[in-house]
């Protein structure tokens, strides 16, 4: 039953615990056990790790850039709320269908993904029934209500965390020789692989530009916390404490994952996943296993596989719904995408969100991986349009904090090396969005088809934003009329506590 529930809103259901894993859940998925083989295919395994490392520094500042809004401004659908208030209603009005399209769509890809992984054990059966099985699984995980999701994506982490664990240590008993598969292939795990051929670089500095928005969006999902802060419990204390967490977890998984596959598998190995195969391939997690000699556990990452892309569409689709209702509760979407039912669940924005991510159905009209990865282009872009935007809002933020008079140390969460960290996070943004595919113009002749594929999340993003501008009049806010007053006032009471705790223990 739905209704409009007047007076009422989300439900503050979800802990610290979920809040960490729902994060984990949504950046773990198909971009670390699938995409990571094109990485190191497209630009060697050191360059790949470059890019994780470059990508990942970024990503800390813009989480806390992001930790320290949804501290002092718990909301879901933050990007939306923070880009209205912080710099002008079109502007969060951009971003608020922006950030909901990319999580649609990314569900699109991670059911792709899920299909392929089937292949591995029913080769027959076609990648369609397995995308509209697990579809119907996702809009059941969160059709009845937000603590099932989040108890859900905190066990489908859990399970995630462990198995990356085991594989680390798995990885380093092969490369130190402790364990060795006697069916081995060509190459012994070591530095030698990691500076085969070409390596540990391939592809100059195009390669690496062009595999910084795959990495990219291996890490898309940290920024949930965000879109979750208006379902948390003490989300001044929830919060921070989760932003601690979770970037050095994740960065650690990725970073030693990537020195693992760059050590045992040689960069031009023909079972990783690349751009010119119609096979997509197989995981090169699973690939590490099988050369360990370990078929049995191979199969069984292959299953973890699957529920780690799962729990990453689910985490997907929970993101987009939430946007979706905050964009209809601000007058920015239909009034029927506000409605929540008797569990405090915006079903209406579901069943929207479902049908756009019924998209990954398109992949199996095709024989090559063709619009699998078009999804994958539109996605990462997507992504990064509101990552680009998270470092807008926390600049204007801070700054009209400090035009205004009031003090940083009321803020339950203070982001560090403000203003570099968002100035870096914008910069290093912009430079991967606009030089993603610009090969495609230094040609005798411009390829407009990769164009297209690369760069529509842009124009779309600006026709979004100028038009609402030019419908509605809408301005750039004044520093000085940030409206802050209300939420600041919200946190007199617990920043005045904090500083008496902190006297008494002086």
């Amino acid at each position: 039953m739905e209704n409009n529930r007047e007076g009422e809103g989300l439900r503050r259901s979800l802990q610290a615990r979920h809040l960490s894993m729902i994060a984990i859940g949504g950046s773990i998925g198909t971009g670390l056990f699938l995409a990571s083989g094109a990485t190191v295919a497209s630009a060697g395994p050191g360059g790949a790790l470059l890019s994780y490392a470059l990508i990942g520094l970024m990503v800390y500042f813009l989480m806390t850039s992001l930790g320290e809004m949804a501290a002092f401004m718990p909301v879901s659908g933050s990007f939306q709320v923070y880009g209205s208030r912080f710099v002008d209603h079109s502007f969060g009005f951009a971003q608020g269908w922006n950030y909901w399209y990319n999580w649609a769509v990314t569900i699109a890809v991670e059911l792709a993904a899920a299909a392929i992984v089937m292949h591995y054990w029913l080769p027959t059966v076609p990648g369609v029934v397995w995308s509209a099985l697990f579809l119907a699984i996702i809009f059941a995980l969160n059709y009845f209500s937000v603590k099932g999701f989040g108890e859900a994506e905190f066990w489908c982490s859990m399970l995630k965390v462990i198995t990356i664990i085991a594989f680390i240590i798995v990885g380093f008993m092969m490369i130190w020789g402790i364990m060795t598969n006697p069916d081995s292939s060509r190459y012994s795990p070591g530095l030698n692989v990691f500076m085969h051929g070409d390596g540990p670089f391939v592809g100059g500095m195009a390669a690496f530009v062009s595999v910084s928005m795959i990495v990219g969006f291996s890490f898309q999902g940290t920024e949930l916390i965000g879109v979750a802060a208006g379902e948390s419990s003490q989300p001044a204390k929830t919060i921070p404490r989760a932003v601690k967490q979770i970037f050095w977890r994740i960065l650690m998984f990725y970073m030693l994952s990537i020195l693992i596959i760059g050590f045992i598998l040689p960069y031009n190995d023909p079972l990783l996943l690349k751009n010119d195969v119609q096979d997509v391939g197989a995981s090169p997690f699973t690939l590490v296993f099988s050369r360990a000699g370990l078929a049995l556990s191979a199969s069984l990452m292959n299953a973890v596989i699957l529920s780690a892309i799962l729990s990453a569409g689910n985490s997907g689709m929970y993101a987009s719904t939430r946007m979706l209702y905050v964009m209809a509760q601000n007058k920015m979407a239909p009034a029927w995408f506000g409605k929540l039912s008797d569990s405090g669940v915006p079903r209406n924005a579901l069943y929207a969100t479902t049908a756009i991510a019924a998209l990954c159905f398109l992949t199996s009209l095709f024989e090559s991986n063709a619009v699998y990865l078009w999804l994958l282009n539109s996605s990462g872009m997507t992504g990064f349009i509101a990552w680009l935007g998270i470092a807008i809002c926390h600049y204007r933020f801070r700054r009209a904090y400090v035009r205004q008079g009031y003090d940083l140390a009321d803020l339950p969460y203070k982001a560090r090396w403000f203003p570099l960290g968002p100035l870096f996070a914008f910069a290093l943004c912009m430079l991967i969005m606009l030089g993603q595919n610009y090969a495609a113009f230094t040609s005798a002749k411009v390829d407009w088809n990769g164009v297209v594929a690369t760069y529509i999340g842009i124009p779309l993003f600006l026709l979004l934003w100028l038009g609402y501008k030019w419908k509605h009049g809408s301005k750039l806010i004044a520093l000085d009329k940030i409206a802050l007053a209300q939420a600041h006032a919200q946190l007199e009471p617990a920043a005045s506590a904090t500083r008496m705790a902190q006297q008494a223990a002086d």
